[in-house]
């Protein structure tokens, strides 16, 4: 990884809509690192209690169910699996179920908690190096990381791209409800909407998926010499 030795990590910041996973793989790919997605684990603890019906607004008891839960993580950015309990939801946790009440799992601070630890354990594991993203992976998850990034986009152009994502399956007005409010209750728990002191803003707003991924690995060019 990088000259020293040491294992680079990669932290990506950003709002919904930014382009935050597909960048994030594409960085992890080309620099043959691992890839996690800090996001996938709190949609994977929504699912888990919609599917077990515990009442979202018990906030210890939505934390307990989580924290018994065994989390399967792929780090391989060409598959990027999870499963609960053996339970493969990759899928299933894209639902428009799991989006419109994800925030709601997401902001409660002992599920935050909880699996702040586990993904800080997955980044200690990694033999490769990693690249990480979500919303507070830049201060609170990897503020040691040697690049950290906030990746930005104007809201119009972040609406565009989920809608374009989720297709026919939801909404306009959803989407814009999950990428607008989701932003706004996340900020109450997490920092991405400003860069923290030593943070990178890369815009993504009028810039294709390649030139953002090279934007990203530029940065990590002294960490990782063999990026191309």
């Amino acid at each position: 990884m990088s000259g020293s030795g040491e294992r680079l990590v990669v932290a990506i910041d950003g709002p919904s809509g930014s382009g935050k996973s597909s960048t994030a793989r594409g960085v992890a790919e080309r620099l043959g690192l691992d890839y996690l997605d800090t996001g996938a684990m709190y949609r994977a603890a929504t699912w888990l209690a919609l599917h077990e019906q515990v009442d979202r607004t018990d906030r210890h008891r939505v934390s307990e169910l989580v924290a018994r839960a065994r989390f399967g993580i792929d780090l391989d950015p060409r598959t990027a699996t999870i499963a609960v309990d053996g339970v493969d939801v990759t899928t299933a946790i894209r639902e428009p179920a799991v989006s419109a009440a994800v925030s709601s799992v997401a902001t409660n601070l002992e599920v935050r908690h909880d699996l702040v630890a586990r993904q800080q354990a997955l980044i200690a594991d990694s033999s490769r190096g990693i690249v990480v993203e979500g919303r507070d992976i830049t201060t609170v998850v990897a503020p040691d990381a040697q690049v950290r990034v906030l990746l930005v986009a104007d809201p119009a152009a972040r609406v565009a791209r989920r809608r374009a994502e989720l297709g026919e399956t939801v909404t306009a007005d959803d989407v814009t409800d999950q990428v607008i409010r989701r932003d706004a209750d996340d900020s109450t728990v997490a920092a991405f909407t400003e860069a923290a002191p030593g943070v990178t803003v890369v815009d993504s707003t009028h810039a294709g998926l390649d030139e953002v991924i090279g934007r990203i690995c530029t940065l990590a060019e002294p960490y990782a010499p063999s990026a191309t």
